[in-house]
């Protein structure tokens, strides 16, 4: 098929820290990687300008160059309009932070987006969401939005409402297929215009389940993220399963991304599994086998 897609791997799926997740992104034959910035030492607010410079020149140095940041903030995104004050500044720098270390992406949930357009919680949502989609257009990045909480046709009429495409799409098939089932290649047709940025999961759905109870809404707790991965262990609603082993058609699937045009990184998201290590290697060798 020969993708022209580069292979990137989550750091923090490795579960070791930050460097020694580096040095293993780069064992199992990774391009690049994506890093949480949220909170320990790879937040905005821990890094000075010459720590992020080492930082960048170190990846660099292994020959790796990040794919994107993740900024997801938990909770219910950007459903409370309370919290979304400190939500969106952190958002922004984090955004800072991707362009200081070379990569304009930062992957997030912003909470399910309400089917009620006239409801306060998507006006909410909206409005934070706007904000932040001028803020990445003016820093030639963007914010993008993981799938999963809602269909692909439902988020391109939320993206749509937006006065940029700075807010723009964290492609991730598994969650389609597992939450909502959603089929990803029609997802990837429908979101064409605004993925820059993939992850290459696979899953099950076993039976069909409220996203709120996986994803959380103001009057639903979300899941922590443990018990998520436990869920998708061996959950009631759905399973996580090493690429190729679950429902993700991926010939189709990578046709879909080649159809539009995405030369974009596919990046190996493992949550779950006693041995990630392997599990990622393994995932990257499936994936170069489109190559």
């Amino acid at each position: 098929m020969g993708i022209p897609n580069k292979i990137g791997v989550i750091v923090d799926s490795f579960k070791v820290g930050v460097r020694e997740g580096l040095i293993k992104a780069k064992n199992v034959g990774a391009d690049g990687v994506q890093i949480y910035a949220v909170s320990g030492e790879m937040d905005p607010d821990n890094l000075n300008t010459a720590q992020r410079k080492e930082m960048k020149d170190y990846i660099g140095s292994l020959g790796l160059e990040i794919s994107a940041l993740v900024g997801d903030l938990a909770g219910h995104g950007f459903q409370d309009k309370k919290e979304n004050l400190w939500k969106i500044e952190k958002s922004k720098r984090i955004l800072d932070l991707a362009v200081e270390l070379g990569t304009n992406v930062v992957t997030t949930h912003i909470g399910i987006v309400p089917d009620d357009q006239n409801s306060k919680i998507y006006e909410s949502m909206q409005q934070a969401c706007d904000e932040l989609s001028r803020y990445a257009t003016s820093v030639n990045a963007y914010f993008a939005i993981e799938t999963g909480p809602e269909t692909s046709a439902h988020l391109k009429q939320f993206l749509d409402t937006l006065s940029t495409n700075g807010l723009s799409v964290n492609f991730d098939p598994a969650n389609m297929v597992m939450v909502t089932g959603d089929d990803p290649v029609v997802g990837v047709h429908n979101l064409k215009d605004y993925i820059v940025h993939t992850h290459a999961k696979d899953g099950i759905r076993l039976h069909q389940v409220d996203p709120r109870i996986i994803y959380g809404s103001l009057g639903f707790e979300p899941l922590s993220h443990e018990k998520i991965e436990e869920m998708a262990t061996g959950g009631e609603f759905f399973r996580e399963v090493p690429l190729g082993e679950g429902k993700v058609d991926w010939p189709a699937y990578i046709q879909a991304l080649q159809e539009i045009g995405y030369k974009g990184y596919l990046t190996i998201e493992r949550e779950v599994g006693n041995n990630p290590e392997a599990d990622i290697a393994n995932a990257v060798r499936f994936l170069k086998q489109y190559k």
